[in-house]
Order: structure tokens, then C-alpha cells, then sequence
């Protein structure tokens, strides 16, 4: 009798320490998955192409979107594969404002896009799946609608250089809050080259400020699909607004005052 007792003691201590093991490793992931805010990422093809100039090709000459970011985590669920057939409906929208302007191919880009941020983003019951992830990226895209405010106050690519607290104050009167701005830093004789702009949306998709996450949290990484992980956030100067791939030195510049 005392042997059996002693068995299910066993068994039952084993079990608890299975259950506490489980429990504490659902903890972490979901501290690991937690985020706060999204970040909805537009670059200049340009600039991707300077960064990228053995792979490019003819980049549009808009601003395109690189992805909707959660500002923490990312691959928060591996087995959730990117299933092309859920675009179907809007494939013309993604292949214009969402392409991949290294590749003429842009399928790997989006399930790379789906993959690492989308399977965080899909917490939200308005992004739980990936037709409604990318097709509210597309709608907050279209809300934004970067490339006509820039082009409306006189922000237009090509030889002329800006002040980027120029181009700052000029999106925080229009959008009311502030994104981050981010560049191709700049190096001895050249001037930095402005990269991608971030909207930060909250959970409830009100445009934010962008600030900075807290040091020791888990913080959100930069995409390394296009090499725009080597871009930093933008140094109040000069700041070069690219319609080409040759990179101009600092005696050339025409300062623009908006």
C-alpha cells in the first residue's frame, strides 16, 4: 500500500512539474510577443536601390511600403505559412504601392513580411489573418498618403538638398504627430540620404508619436530584407532626397528651406 502511495505521489509531483514548466514557458512567449504599438513603414525605392545597387532595377518613384511592424517580437508563430491565394482579391494594389523593387518576383518579399511581422501583428482580431494584415496596411497606406502631402508642399526628389528639420516640421503640421525618419548616415564628404519614414499607429490605428522603446524591453527589429537594417534615425542636417542612384557631395547642394 505504501508503495503505491508513494507511486502516485511520484506521478503526481511529475505531472505538477511538467504543468509548472509548461506554464512558465508560456509566460515568457507571451511576454516575448507582447507589443504596443505598429509601426507602418514606407521607404524610397531609391535609396533601396543605393544600398542595393548590384540588385536593382528601374525603382518607382513614389514611396512604396516596406511592412506593418509591431514594435516588439517578431516571428511570433512559425507554423502560420504565408498562403499567396489570401491576396488574390487586391493583388494589383499590392504589386503597386507593396512591391519588392529588387525582384521582379515579389512573392518572397511578402511571406518574409508576413512570416516575421504579420504573425505578431495577427494578436489584433482586425489583423488576424493574412488577407486582413495586408489589406490594412494597404488601407492605412492610402490614409497616409505620403507621396501627395510631399509632393503638395514642394518635397520632391532630385538635386536639391534639405534640411530635415525642414521636412519635419512639415509632416508634424500636416499629420499633427511625429514619425520617425530614418537615413543612409552620412560619411566623410557625402551628405546622409533619407531612407524610410515611420508612422506609428496605436492598436486602435490612431496615428502616435514615434518614441523610442525603453531600454530592456524587447525591441522591434529592424527588416533585414533590403539591407535597411544599416539605416539610423536621421541627424537634424542636410539630408539628400534622391532621384537617382549617383550619390552628390556636399559642395553640389542647393539648400531648400520649406
Amino acid at each position: 500500500m505504501k508503495s503505491v502511495t508513494g507511486y502516485g505521489l511520484l506521478v503526481e509531483c511529475f505531472w505538477f512539474a511538467l504543468f509548472c514548466g509548461s506554464a512558465t514557458h508560456l509566460l515568457a512567449d507571451s511576454v516575448y510577443h507582447k507589443w504596443e504599438k505598429l509601426y507602418l513603414v514606407h521607404h524610397w525605392p531609391v535609396t533601396v536601390c543605393m544600398m542595393n545597387e548590384n540588385e536593382c532595377n528601374n525603382p518607382p518613384m513614389y514611396w512604396t511600403i516596406h511592412g506593418l511592424w509591431p514594435d516588439k517580437a517578431a516571428e511570433c508563430n512559425r507554423s502560420w505559412h504565408f498562403n499567396i491565394s489570401e491576396l488574390k482579391d487586391f493583388m494589383e494594389d499590392m504589386r503597386e504601392y507593396w512591391p519588392d523593387i529588387l525582384h521582379t518576383n515579389h512573392t518572397h518579399f511578402w511571406k518574409h513580411e508576413w512570416e516575421k511581422h504579420g504573425t505578431c501583428a495577427a494578436q489584433l482580431e482586425t489583423l488576424n489573418s493574412q488577407k486582413k494584415y495586408f489589406q490594412k496596411t494597404l488601407e492605412l497606406y492610402r490614409k497616409i498618403d505620403l507621396n501627395s502631402f510631399l509632393s503638395k508642399v514642394g518635397i520632391k526628389p532630385g538635386s536639391t538638398y534639405y534640411q530635415l528639420t525642414a521636412i519635419k516640421e512639415a509632416l508634424e503640421s500636416f499629420y499633427n504627430i511625429m514619425p520617425k525618419i530614418q537615413c543612409i548616415p552620412p560619411e566623410e564628404g557625402r551628405l546622409q540620404v533619407i531612407g524610410q519614414i515611420k508612422f506609428c499607429f496605436t492598436k486602435e490605428f490612431t496615428l502616435r508619436n514615434c518614441t523610442e522603446e525603453q531600454s530592456g524591453l524587447f525591441s522591434a527589429l529592424e527588416d533585414d530584407f533590403f539591407r535597411t537594417e544599416d539605416l539610423s534615425v536621421c541627424n537634424d542636417t542636410l539630408t539628400y532626397y534622391p532621384s537617382h542612384m549617383k550619390t552628390h557631395k556636399h559642395f553640389a547642394a542647393n539648400v531648400v528651406v520649406i
